[in-house]
């Protein structure tokens, strides 16, 4: 799956805390867009969508929340509650977040500005494409041999 835990540099003292978020250091990609989710009930799924292209970094740099992640081969829980780790999400990943603490604040860097048509809304429909892929990337990999 195209998920990845990445733990971000911490930089402080009893002062306080920084982390800096720098493209093509601990971001892997062109930062295109920020976005930043808050305020959501404890009980609100948000998400329920994949992307075909976008590569995102996702922090919670307040409180948690749990992400449900599939690439077609099964779900993946993810709790993020630590604003030092990001998530990163590959193209193909369905996600559906909830259980926002009332105090979450989840920001999110993209590679690509918004584009309703990147958007797999349908779960079915997610899976049909992530099916096709997954079977075309094995066809390629059995004519590599």
């Amino acid at each position: 799956m195209e998920i990845e835990r990445i733990q971000l540099q911490k930089h402080g003292d009893n002062g306080g805390m920084l982390i800096a978020l720098e493209e093509d250091r601990n971001v892997p990609f062109v930062i295109r867009r920020v976005y930043y989710i808050y305020a959501t009930q404890n009980d609100v799924h948000r998400g329920k969508h994949a992307h075909r292209h976008l590569h995102q970094l996702a922090v919670a740099v307040r409180g948690s929340v749990t992400f449900l992640l599939d690439d077609g081969s099964g779900p993946v829980e993810v709790v993020l509650d630590d604003p030092s780790q990001g998530l990163m999400l590959g193209r193909m990943v369905w996600r559906e977040l909830y259980d926002f603490s009332e105090d979450c604040v989840l920001m999110v860097l993209a590679d690509q500005l918004y584009d309703q048509s990147d958007y797999i809304t349908d779960y079915a429909e997610f899976m049909r494409e992530v099916s096709g892929a997954m079977y075309l990337e094995d066809m390629a990999a059995c004519q590599g041999r």
